[in-house]
This record gives structure tokens, sequence and C-alpha cells, in this order.
């Protein structure tokens, strides 16, 4: 975990140590998103979406990491709505391909929008007759809370299939199987997969943080 300078034109209305059950915005409000950050905090947190807040504003995401991305979305929530928010950025990134698509890992096929088969389509295309299909998936969780920055990053090694296996979940799940599975997550299913993904265990390290905050 990566603690960051606070900033000091930041608004915050909960500045007070987190107490269990406190309101925590997740800044997005997507729905596959959503539900499985939310698996993987269970109980713990009242985990609230973009829309709870009634915020529809599309969020840029102009930067070139996925830190960057990660609080750029954070500190648009902040800033504007003085609500302790956490935010994410996830890349795919294949070695065959430099890192790519990396922070273009959403928009891989157009650059204007997401759509998630035309995505796999152009990565199993781009690595067709590729021998090196190793990759890793990449979360990046920032924080904000009680005017301070935090960073959280989750990573899972794995590797390219060349085909789409299995049903469940979404993106490119069918095809990337993490390491030592001999199946892709969408064969492992959502529950196998908030054990096992990069996105689980960025989120398992924020839980962790945001307990020891609390008193009790």
């Amino acid at each position: 975990m990566t603690k960051l300078p606070a900033r000091p034109d930041a608004t915050n209305n909960n500045d007070s140590p987190l107490t269990m059950k406190q309101r925590l915005v997740i800044a997005t409000n997507n729905a596959h998103k959503l539900e499985e950050i939310t698996a993987v905090v269970g109980d713990k947190f009242e985990i609230v979406s973009l829309a709870d807040i009634d915020c529809h504003e599309d969020i840029p995401e102009t930067a070139d990491t996925l830190e960057g991305n990660a609080l750029l979305k954070a500190r648009f929530v902040h800033e504007r709505y003085g609500l302790d928010v956490f935010a994410d950025d996830t890349g795919l990134e294949v070695d065959a391909l430099g890192g790519q698509p990396g922070v273009h890992t959403a928009r891989y096929a157009y650059p204007d929008r997401n759509d998630n088969e035309a995505n796999v389509d152009k990565l199993l295309h781009e690595l067709q007759g590729a021998t090196d299909r190793e990759a890793h998936f990449r979360t990046v969780i920032a924080l904000i809370i009680g005017g301070e920055e935090h960073l959280f990053e989750g990573r899972v090694d794995g590797h390219i299939t060349e085909t789409r296996r299995g049903t469940e979940g979404f993106g490119y799940d069918p095809v990337f199987s993490p390491e030592d599975t001999g199946k892709t997550f969408a064969e492992l299913g959502v529950e196998v997969k908030n054990r096992l993904s990069h996105r689980a265990r960025a989120v398992q390290k924020l839980c962790a943080f945001l307990e020891q905050l609390d008193p009790h």
C-alpha cells in the first residue's frame, strides 16, 4: 500500500476515523465491477455507487498509468461531493504486446467505447501464432479518506488462451488463465475468481487497511 500526500484543495465531510458500516463510495456504475467488489467486501462496509450519490457524469480517464486513472476518478468524486471514495483501474498487460493493452484494456478495440467481444477478438488476433502468451492482470485502487490518498495494487499472473473457454465472468475472463489453475477465469466461476483475481487482491488490501482504521 502506498500513502500519498494529502491534497490541500480536497474537502471531506467524513474526516473522522472509519467506523463499521460507514458509507464508502466506489467511483463506478459498472454492474459487474460493483458485484465483484461487493462480494469481496461482504457486509463490513456500506458500498455505494456513483448512481447512489446521483453522479451520472462521465469521469475522464486520461492518465497514461493505472495509478493515474484511479486517482483521477477518486479525486473527481471527492472534490465534488466531499465523500470518502475509492476508485480502481485495471489493465491486462501482455508480454508479447509490450504491455498492451494496459490502460486501454476496456477500449482496446474501439477508442470511444467498451466492447468486450471486440476487445477479445482483437487480442486473439494480435496473438495469433504467438508462442509467448504470458500476461498479467493488474488492478490499482486509489482511496481518499480523511483527506489522505492511498494506493493499493493487486496482480495475478497467467497466460492468454488460444480460444474462448467458459461462460462466467466478463471482459477478458474467457481467455485469461491464471497460473497453476489450468482454467480461464470464465471456467473457474465468479466465486473462485473473487478469491484469486487481481481486483480481489487489491480489494482485500483495501479492506485490511480500512479495518485497521476502525477503533473497535
